[in-house]
């Protein structure tokens, strides 16, 4: 065998191993990077999903905070009947007349809204249902029986 050889061969073999030394040390750094990556990401999905929850719940108490404004507020069309008029009349045990008092009309309007002989417009129908909101106790002080 030629020295030459001997040596290059050797050379050659010692290159291969260094690079492999440095490549599987560099893999390894790889390797646990990618680990923390995939943890990061995975936790990453799971604050996602706990926010898209979050804005859901929000969304839906959005939704019946607007429901309960509107009809706080009013703004919600309000439904007449003249049977629940007169029952709720009756429960308050007032007169047409003083019913009619409670909510800014005359008694005989309250008495064709009960025989259904006319109804009342928007803004009477919010006053309606702010008598509907008083206790009889309330309403007796309010009329001043």
């Amino acid at each position: 065998m030629h020295p030459v050889t001997n040596i290059a061969s050797v050379l050659k073999a010692e290159i291969s191993r260094v690079a492999r030394k440095e490549a599987r040390a560099e893999l390894e750094s790889l390797k646990k990077a990618s680990t923390q990556y995939r943890t990061a990401i995975a936790q990453l999905r799971r604050d996602v999903a706990d926010l898209q929850k979050q804005l859901k719940l929000a969304e839906r108490e959005k939704k019946a905070a607007s429901r309960a404004g509107a009809a706080a507020t009013d703004e919600t069309p309000r439904r007449f009947s003249a049977t629940r008029l007169a029952a709720h009349r009756a429960k308050l045990g007032l007169s047409a007349a003083a019913y009619g008092k409670l909510v800014g009309m005359s008694g005989a309007t309250i008495y064709l809204w009960e025989q259904g002989k006319s109804r009342p417009n928007p803004d009477q129908l919010k006053r309606l249902a702010a008598a509907r909101a008083l206790s009889r106790r309330e309403a007796l002080e309010q009329v001043g029986e």
